[in-house]
């Protein structure tokens, strides 16, 4: 049976709570819930406030009460068949009693699979891939740490025309202008992790938090992290208590990665200098680059990108524009590309 207007009407209402403004970006993902009646009359709403609160459908229930019986629930992801810090919700629908349930993007993490399976098999008509792909996109970073095991990577740099990213004297403060650097707030925020290396903590001392325009830091921060195997002096800004620091004594981003996934991240902001972002490049785990250009030349200073062991041009990393915008104006002006790799470094 094919999902009715009805149906698709109440999943991109399901999608618009997912995506309220406040709830946590992980490292649950982002789910809303409709209870529809027969006669398409949306009988109750709920979605998921994050980590340890009800599941949408819970939420959703809970206000629906006795009317849910004999009704669709419209989910945006395949409902849970396991118990966590929550019960699951195959089991929260079946006692209910819906009807049929109607879902955008299955569940695939080991342990919440499988809700779909037990919904039927107890009776219920139920039906998933509606509205897939917006699904998709509104959890893009949880999505993608679910279907590879490690987190998404976005390695933010600003640079001049020529491609330095600090004066031959070392100073770099600002390349970017005040608008770009305002964008690169809006980005680490959808962040759950800003990742540096100990040459930068060393030599820059950022605070790497999220600010807003009044240089105020938010309520909800990133997990800051240092990666290098030096020791940290005890004054740097990123021991502050500003927000969590992690210190990653290693050079191997994919142990980096592993660890964070581990914890339950799923986006990385890497915002290390040339060395930490030319290991990541060479090991082919950066899967967006945000790339500030300013119009100014330098001649000379540190590169924007460590080496990348490529000697010819054919053997360059290329990489896919997906967005260009102009942030500011004048000679404050800077412009944001967001760019793909299309491919990972050849070995050499």
């Amino acid at each position: 049976m094919s999902s009715s207007s009805a149906e698709l009407s109440a999943m991109r209402r399901a999608l618009e709570l997912a995506a309220t403004a406040g709830v946590p970006l992980g490292p649950n993902p982002r789910v809303g819930c409709v209870i529809l009646a027969d006669d398409g009359t949306h009988l109750a709403a709920g979605l998921h406030r994050g980590a340890g609160t009800p599941h949408a459908e819970v939420d959703a229930l809970t206000r629906a009460g006795d009317a849910a019986r004999g009704a669709t629930a419209v989910v945006t992801l395949e409902p849970c068949d396991h118990t966590g810090r929550t019960g699951p919700c195959s089991q929260a629908l079946l006692a209910a009693g819906v009807r049929r349930v109607v879902f955008a993007q299955p569940d695939t993490t080991p342990a919440a699979t499988g809700g779909a399976a037990t919904l039927r098999a107890a009776g219920v008509e139920v039906e998933g891939g509606v509205l897939k792909q917006e699904a998709r996109s509104l959890n893009s970073a949880w999505t993608f740490a679910v279907d590879h095991g490690r987190p998404f990577v976005t390695w933010k740099f600003a640079t001049t025309l020529d491609g330095r990213s600090a004066a031959a004297d070392g100073t770099s403060r600002w390349v970017s202008g005040r608008e770009a650097r305002r964008d690169t707030h809006r980005l680490r925020a959808l962040s759950d992790v800003v990742l540096v290396g100990t040459g930068t903590v060393a030599v820059d001392d950022p605070l790497l938090t999220v600010r807003d325009d009044a240089d105020r830091p938010v309520p909800h921060q990133p997990l800051r992290v240092v990666m290098g195997e030096r020791s940290l002096d005890a004054g740097r800004k990123v021991l502050g208590d500003d927000a969590e620091t992690l210190h990653l004594r290693t050079r191997d981003p994919q142990a980096v990665l592993e660890e964070l996934y581990a914890r339950g991240r799923q986006h990385v902001f890497l915002e290390g200098g040339p060395t930490v972002a030319a290991a990541f490049l060479r090991a082919g785990l950066v899967d967006e680059v945000v790339a500030y250009v300013a119009p100014m030349l330098l001649g000379a200073g540190r590169a924007a990108v460590g080496d990348l062991a490529i000697t010819t041009i054919a053997d360059a990393l290329r990489l896919a524009i997906t967005d260009v915008a102009l942030l500011g104006e004048g000679s404050d002006a800077t412009v944001r590309l967001t760019l793909t790799p299309t491919a990972t470094p050849k070995e050499h």
